[in-house]
């Protein structure tokens, strides 16, 4: 019972993180991987925090590692899931993310990653799996490179 009580929470987690790659997304506007002050309050907001501009300047401040003036995806999700407990499903997707290049294309597909869950005894539904990959999915082509599934398994680390 406890493993179904802990899948549950790593699926939360899951889902939490997935929100926060889909929120810097949609607030990416020219699509470069980093967003600005302004668009980190357009994002507070969306996200249902009504931040003042000195709370967003002291948060740009405070993720923004390179002291670039930006925030790329990494530095968001590093800023957004310090305190999440993801442990255990960064190293599920780790072992995942190990085992799935047996054909050596470096992409992922929905229906690959839920083979894995299942070679991992995860029984993560397909319909999940899909959406996980669909919401990684950043060139639309109906896979996720490696890159891209290590930015999930990094941010819960």
């Amino acid at each position: 019972m406890s493993q179904v009580g802990s899948l549950s929470s790593e699926m939360e987690t899951l889902n939490h993180v997935l929100s926060l790659v889909e929120a810097f997304r949609a607030f990416d506007v020219d699509n470069d991987g980093r967003i600005t002050h302004a668009e980190l309050g357009g994002i507070l907001g969306s996200l249902g925090y009504n931040a003042s501009e000195q709370e967003v300047r002291a948060m740009m401040e405070r993720g923004d590692k390179n002291k670039d003036g930006l925030l790329s995806i990494h530095e968001f999700l590093e800023m957004n899931t310090k305190d999440l407990e993801g442990g255990d499903l960064a190293n599920t997707l780790s072992a995942a993310f190990e085992a799935l290049d047996e054909d050596g294309n470096e992409i992922l597909t929905g229906k690959e990653l839920h083979e894995v869950m299942q070679n991992l005894g995860l029984e993560l539904s397909l319909q999940n799996c899909e959406h996980l990959v669909a919401s990684l999915d950043a060139d639309g082509d109906g896979a996720v490179s490696l890159d891209e599934l290590q930015l999930i398994v990094d941010s819960l680390i």
